[in-house]
């Protein structure tokens, strides 16, 4: 057993924790941005690509993550992929980020009245510009607690990419718990860690959906 002290424990879990940060920035960024493609997809005229999105959408949330993290570090050798940790831990949560938001954001824009699309219509706009121009703007102030919700999640669901051998937060915990069999400490520390990441993004969402409510509410 070798001799950590509480601050060697911290400080290594503190720079861990880096990465997992980082992971959950680049799945909610790029899950978001195929999100919004998706969404436009999802609401859009063409049943075809309608139908295909919804079965995206049924196929990541009806899934687990691990499996999904499990068949993209086994798939991706399959095509000639060189299966580096990161890449499968990014490609994953971005895939099931991008299935989860894009829900959220359908029902956001669906909880929209239907007289503002006909309001929209009548001024000679085209779908894509109903939904940008006048759809989106309200359904923003819907979509904010879900989706700082969501991303909350997301930030712990990268504990998961410890499996594949990601050097996130929760994988040093285990190398450093092995190191000192000190679980209690070890794991205390981590969710420590965890409640600080995620409580300040919690109050963050609440304050700015009481500030976009407040600058107006939606039209009936």
């Amino acid at each position: 057993m070798m001799a950590f002290t509480l601050w060697d424990i911290l400080r290594n879990l503190l720079l861990a924790a880096r990465w997992t940060v980082l992971l959950s920035i680049v799945g909610f960024v790029c899950g978001g941005s195929l999100g919004v493609l998706l969404l436009m997809l999802r609401v859009g005229p063409n049943r075809v690509l309608r139908t295909a999105v919804a079965l995206h959408v049924e196929v990541f949330q009806g899934t687990p993550l691990l499996m999904q993290l499990f068949l993209v570090f086994f798939g991706l050798p399959l095509v000639g992929v060189d299966v580096e940790p990161w890449l499968v831990a990014g490609l994953a949560l971005t895939l099931s980020a991008s299935a989860y938001l894009t829900e959220i954001w359908r029902g956001c824009v669906e909880a929209i009245p239907l007289g503002q699309w006909d309001a929209a219509a009548s001024l000679g706009l085209h779908r894509l510009q109903q939904l940008r121009l006048v759809i989106l703007p309200q359904a923003l102030r819907i979509a904010v607690a879900p989706t700082v919700g969501f991303f909350v999640q997301l930030v712990k669901s990268t504990a998961l990419t410890s499996i594949i051998g990601f050097d996130e937060l929760l994988k040093t915990a285990n190398v450093i718990n092995n190191a000192t069999f000190e679980p209690f400490t070890v794991y205390g520390v981590v969710a420590l860690i965890y409640f600080a990441l995620c409580f300040p993004l919690s109050s963050c969402a609440r304050l700015l959906e009481r500030r976009l409510q407040g600058s107006g509410g939606l039209a009936t």
